[in-house]
């Protein structure tokens, strides 16, 4: 078991999971990361406006990583907004 539970926010949220296999992972439930104006937060400073309100180019995007891991496979969801949402990978072989 992978100790998630509760975050800086306070709430409490689900315990990740993993079946033990180092080869073939697998974790549950899904793993979601959110950055900039995708989280639950004060819009007013995010990454999409990072530009406007420093003039430099922002050093990263806001946006959505959602995957399923299981038998050792990476399954990006549809609510991912990069590139590989829609897809489905081997992950690598970290021996």
């Amino acid at each position: 078991m992978l100790p998630v539970g509760q975050v800086a926010d306070g709430h409490q949220r689900p315990i990740w999971r993993d079946n033990g296999d180092p080869m073939r992972p697998t974790f549950t439930p899904s793993v979601l990361a959110r950055n900039g104006h995708r989280m639950d937060r004060d819009k007013k400073e995010c990454w999409c406006n990072f530009e406007q309100r420093t003039g430099r180019k922002s050093p990263f995007k806001c946006g959505i990583c959602h995957s399923f891991v299981t038998a050792g496979r990476i399954q990006f969801l549809s609510d991912s907004t990069h590139e590989l949402a829609w897809q489905t990978f081997d992950l690598p072989d970290w021996s």
